[in-house]
């Protein structure tokens, strides 16, 4: 039987033997930030050549990354804008009298079929849109009845007939929306994900589910609905979901209350009976006033495997057997030594904080955001983790990553940082890891940070 490969010797591999090492950051360095400015998703395609970023100002920025350089074969290449598009603009509900703000929530890449590409793009409120990203490099000219210009000719003046020639132009990338999804959502949108099929997805509020077809946009079907008859009696809201990478019959959604449960669209047009539910039983000796606040799910993703889902609650990441529902089959503290310091954290909103996790190519690493911009890593294989921080003092290029520890109280160490000190404005609630590669991206705020495993 073959010796088990080292993760650094995988694609994607994982954190324990894996030097970071920092590559870009991508924003303003201006300490007062926009509101309009502050990333709100990020998202790779299936190759990990694009890149694409949602703000709470309704913009979608994309980057490509660059060929690799052939005179440098160990530097990979850096992202660059390759398309900057609006996509939401603030709208106003009349009947309602509220205000529709533009924030993009989440982003969602299509598989590839064509030279083009597409995403789906939503803000929080009733709109998801499915835009074209495509490249033109030559344009038409020699047309009969049209001048160079635009202008068009006096049919009579036109003696000749000549065949029009395409000729090179400057490379122009063009955005547009070729579908919009709207008016199926009576509350905020907080989840697309598209089905294995390539020809549906659905999309979450916080009470219902509803499953789309990419072709179809007057209407959808509600799969899962939790809406009491009076609203007072409601005890729980979706907070996320996510189809099954294979499976496109299968999906799961995560509530307020710390469930997930897994449907299965074969049963019944409506999965209100769902064919399992996973759930951790509470611990009596961490019961507090918060529990059921911190107990809340703000992200669920499957493996790439098919065979686990992760769910990321405040204070930890589980991963999950889909065999088995009564319990994680591993469970990792993120930041544990917050549990002291959640009356306060409650008191400044921080414990709504919805932090995002995601795997790595192989699912042997998983990755999530912490406070003081901070972000960690959890080695799956070698039960390791690691604590690192995106900050622009440590952004010099191909300069490695330090671990960073963080002392919980006694003697603090000359390299620890101390939990008093730590800066809850300053948060990374969403990452994405290349699906092929060792290459990572956070976003803090306004700036996006891009890291890569430092090669020999």
């Amino acid at each position: 039987m073959a010796g088990k490969r080292k993760l650094s010797e995988r694609p994607g591999g994982g954190s324990s033997d894996v030097q970071w090492c920092f590559s870009q950051v991508k924003g303003a360095m201006d300490d007062d930030v926009a509101e309009a400015d502050i990333i709100s998703t990020v998202e790779f395609n299936h190759t990990g050549e694009l890149l694409a970023t949602g703000d709470k100002g309704g913009r979608v920025v994309i980057f490509q990354q660059e060929p690799e350089s052939k005179n440098q074969p160990q530097c990979r290449g850096e992202y660059n804008v390759y398309s900057t598009f609006q996509s939401h603009e603030p709208e106003f509900d009349y009947l309602k009298s509220l205000e529709i703000e533009e924030k993009i929530n989440k982003i969602r890449w299509l598989p590839q079929k064509n030279a083009a590409q597409f995403l789906l793009s939503t803000n929080a409120d009733k709109t998801i849109k499915l835009w074209k990203i495509s490249e033109r490099d030559k344009r038409p000219e020699g047309y009969n009845l049209k001048e160079e210009d635009g202008r068009y000719r006096d049919p009579n003046s036109v003696t000749t007939l000549r065949v029009p020639v395409l000729r090179p132009m400057d490379l122009m990338v063009e955005a547009s929306p070729r579908r919009v999804f709207a008016n199926a959502h009576t509350y905020h949108i907080n989840s697309i994900s598209v089905n294995s099929d390539h020809e549906t997805y659905l999309s979450a509020d916080d009470l219902r589910i509803n499953l789309w077809h990419l072709e179809i946009t007057d209407r959808s079907f509600n799969i899962v609905d939790i809406k009491p008859a009076n609203m007072e009696e409601l005890t729980e809201v979706i907070t996320a979901a996510e189809f099954h990478p294979d499976q496109c019959n299968t999906f799961v959604y995560s509530s307020s209350k710390g469930t997930i449960r897994l449907c299965d669209m074969r049963a019944s047009a409506l999965c209100d009976q769902h064919a399992k539910m996973f759930e951790e039983p509470e611990d009596p000796n961490n019961r507090s006033f918060f529990s059921e606040i911190i107990s809340s799910i703000s992200d669920v993703k499957f493996s790439h495997s098919g065979r686990y889902m992760m769910t990321r609650d405040y204070l930890s990441v589980k991963i999950w057997d889909l065999n088995m529902e009564t319990r994680p089959v591993e469970t990792y503290q993120v930041h544990e030594y917050l549990r002291s310091k959640l009356c306060s954290l409650y008191e400044n909103d921080c414990i709504f904080d919805k932090f995002e996790c995601c795997w790595n190519g192989n699912d042997s690493v998983v990755m999530t955001g912490s406070y003081n911009n901070f972000f960690r890593m959890f080695d799956r294989d070698y039960r390791q983790d690691v604590t690192f921080e995106a900050s622009r003092e440590n952004s010099k290029p191909r300069s490695v990553l330090k671990p960073r520890k963080i002392s919980t109280g006694g003697k603090r160490k000359k390299d620890e940082i101390s939990v008093d000190s730590l800066d809850f404005n300053k948060k990374i609630l969403h990452t994405a890891w290349h699906p092929l590669d060792n290459i990572i991206a956070v976003a803090t705020t306004n700036n996006l940070y891009i890291f890569q495993d430092k090669l020999n």
